[in-house]
């Protein structure tokens, strides 16, 4: 049941319900409530969005607002119950690959690739962060939002490490993005509940740019890990050797990649 598939026909053919908002808090929060109150009624692969959000969120309670019309505010339940416990965390690794293919190939002349867990970055620099919440009514139930920079000018963009499609010259066919990206949301998600986390390591390894690089890491409780980014393991956590040689496995942080230049 697509409620607005004006100009989402594409993403409208995969999503058994794709809604259309002019302007929200955030899409998650909201989706996150409407599958509470009502989840009969919002099936795997329901789609809110909105070009206009004004109380977005991402990892570590942080809060964004953007011009409107300038980002792509998508947020999508995902029914995992078929998906092993253990693999769960692979959810967001996934979200993250999805989207890094869908920018990609609009972005063909570009380098898209994904800094783990789940940031897209293009040429180094980031045009789209994700954010997937476990439904507490549900633990079955995963809502991944993402906020793609699609309009935005370079002038305008939070921090100097972003990027839009409008800064590198282009424009987002926000159909054909958001299709894409629900494909391989669709496929990848499949798959993880069949076959496991062999099945989808492939695909979220070879476009992960922070494996074997040098990464700062600073972890939930504000201290720092510094290091080699040397693998990820069956659960899709991130496998450091510190500087100091030591081996750690991280299941959450936020990540640098260290330019040689910075030592």
């Amino acid at each position: 049941m697509t409620l607005l598939e004006s100009g989402f026909p594409l993403s409208a053919a995969i999503s058994p319900r794709l809604q259309v908002i002019e302007t929200v808090d955030s899409t998650n929060a909201a989706l996150v409530r409407h599958v509470t109150d009502d989840p009969e009624a919002h099936p795997h692969l329901s789609v809110l969005l909105t070009r206009d959000q004004r109380a977005g969120r991402g990892r570590r309670d942080r809060t964004w607002t953007t011009p409107p019309g300038s980002a792509l505010a998508v947020s999508v339940v995902l029914d995992v119950g078929a998906v092993a416990v253990d693999d769960r965390g692979w959810i967001p690794l996934l979200a993250g690959a999805a989207m890094t293919r869908a920018v990609g190939r609009q972005l063909s002349r570009f380098r898209a690739d994904l800094k783990w867990p789940n940031d897209v970055m293009v040429e180094g620099r980031k045009i789209c962060g994700i954010l997937a919440e476990v439904v507490a009514a549900d633990p079955n139930l995963v809502v991944v939002g993402a906020g793609v920079n699609t309009a935005m000018p370079a002038g305008e963009l939070p921090v100097p490490t972003a990027t839009s499609f409008h800064a590198l010259g282009a424009s987002a066919e926000e159909d054909r993005l958001l299709a894409d990206y629900l494909t391989h949301l669709r496929d990848d998600i499949a798959a993880l509940a069949v076959s496991g986390s062999a099945a989808v390591r492939p695909a979220v390894e070879e476009h992960c740019a922070t494996l074997g690089t040098h990464v700062r890491v600073t972890l939930p409780d504000e201290t720092t890990v510094v290091g080699q980014a040397q693998r990820l393991d069956d659960g899709g956590r991130l496998v450091v050797l510190t500087d100091g040689g030591d081996e750690l496995v991280l299941a959450a942080g936020d990540v640098v990649h260290i330019r040689p230049d910075e030592g």
